[in-house]
């Protein structure tokens, strides 16, 4: 395998999620130089130590991202989010001259079709003899017939090329899941495309518009338990190291992990090994699963083919992801400073933003980037979701429904009430509100 001396790291984000930064963080801890493609207003641009900042404009985002990476000239390329790995599959079909550099970022090209199909992965999975739910593919409404016959049945819809618990819905009888449906199936138009980036600075809301494919969906068998997630570094099909987790507190039943415990799971470890091997993957993938309640069974439900919210934990004897990547790519690799001893770990700023009075928050490990005090000022500002005016008064019409969940250790979960957030429906911030800290203009901008 083939070392890569430059450490030259093109970071691409498509959405204002504050990981990407603390994954900067984690690079630049390692000497490599970083680069980043996002969109405006990006928690990037209060990251030191980023060299290039390229713009992920709205209008022509594939082209933009090819002309980020054709200028950055990377080694490799770390998608933040599943729609930037759309794309880097879309240009290695379409330009010859990057398809080395992706598969080298993502992994080998057979696997893509799987990667972005649920129902092919539960195949997959299968073959491999890995505990998965019973899964079937939707074709039509008929489909569902055959599923719900039974008294006490349930299942768990799903939409492929959709993640953070989006387009995915629990039925628990045949009327709800065909009214479910009916909902996911409706076909994307241009006043969404034009609300997600006016709202949330969306820079794939056009581009998924206009590449808009026949919605792929899945039934899923309902599996009783907590969840469980696990990150995974590997480069060509081997699994260089990672970090597994049980969810303690999250957004929703189906949402982003708020607060995690680090656990020892020989079943998920076996599993991680068979998939990167079967798929060949490299880089950064996640896989999500369910631990059932009564027989500890851990059950493989999705895979993201991105960096999940693990892969800048310095963890005790390994270290943190990225540092193993590096070695494994480019023969450097920095120790900690501060390995993460406490088990329970809080991620920063949403589980302060989902509830202040979070009872893990006093007892967890919180991820906050204290050697970047202009990042964690920008991070305790409002909610990057609600910081236009257009997208407070949007959720102000069409409030949020989903209440954060706080699972139980033996399984189960119970409802917090109210929306993961304030009282008026916005996010809540926690400390002080700098004010003076707004986005200026930055000259590593291209």
């Amino acid at each position: 395998m083939v070392q890569f001396s430059g450490q030259n790291v093109l970071l691409a984000s498509s959405i204002r999620w504050p990981l990407t930064a603390k994954l900067a963080l984690a690079f630049l801890r390692q000497g490599c130089k970083v680069q980043a493609v996002c969109p405006p207003d990006h928690p990037f641009s209060f990251v030191r130590g980023i060299k290039t900042i390229y713009r992920y404009r709205g209008l022509d985002s594939l082209q933009s991202l090819y002309e980020a990476i054709s200028r950055a000239k990377p080694d490799v390329v770390i998608p933040c989010d599943d729609g930037v790995v759309w794309q880097l599959q879309e240009l290695h079909r379409d330009k010859p001259e990057l398809r080395e550099l992706i598969e080298r970022s993502i992994g080998s090209a057979s696997s893509y079709e799987i990667v972005a199909c649920r129902a092919k992965l539960m195949e997959i999975a299968k073959e491999l003899n890995i505990r998965v739910p019973e899964t079937l593919e939707i074709q039509k409404a008929d489909d569902l017939h055959a599923w719900f016959t039974g008294s006490d049945v349930s299942g768990v819809l799903k939409l492929d090329r959709t993640c953070g618990g989006k387009g995915v819905q629990f039925a628990y009888s045949l009327r709800e899941a065909e009214e479910a449906l009916a909902v996911m199936r409706r076909p994307a138009n241009v006043i969404t495309a034009l609300g997600r980036w006016s709202l949330i600075h969306d820079s794939l809301a056009f581009w998924k518009w206009k590449n808009h494919r026949q919605p792929v969906f899945t039934l899923q068998e309902f599996i009783k338990g907590r969840p469980a997630n696990t990150m995974l570094a590997c480069r060509e099909g081997k699994v260089l190291a990672m970090v597994t987790v049980e969810v303690l507190y999250a957004q929703s039943s189906t949402g982003t992990a708020l607060v995690v415990r680090t656990i020892a799971n020989e079943e998920i470890r076996v599993c991680a090994d068979q998939v990167a091997a079967r798929l060949g993957l490299s880089g950064f993938h996640g896989l999500d699963f369910m631990i059932e309640d009564g027989t500890g069974d851990a059950y493989l439900i999705e895979l993201n083919p991105r960096c999940t919210q693990l892969g800048h934990l310095q963890m005790e004897k390994q270290g943190d992801l990225v540092g193993v990547f590096c070695q494994a790519y480019f023969g450097v690799s920095a120790l900690p400073e501060r390995a993460i001893s406490e088990e329970t770990i809080a991620f920063f700023p949403e589980a302060l933003f989902a509830n202040p009075e979070c009872p893990f928050l006093k007892t967890s490990y919180v991820d906050i980037p204290w050697e970047e005090p202009r990042l964690v000022r920008e991070m305790m500002r409002r909610d990057w979701r609600d910081r236009s005016f257009l997208a407070r008064l949007h959720r102000a019409i069409w409030p949020p429904k989903k209440t954060a969940v706080q699972f139980g250790s033996a399984g189960g979960s119970r409802e917090k009430a109210g929306d993961c957030g304030g009282e008026d429906g916005t996010a809540v911030s926690h400390g002080a509100q700098p004010t003076d800290f707004a986005p200026v203009q930055d000259s590593r901008v291209q």
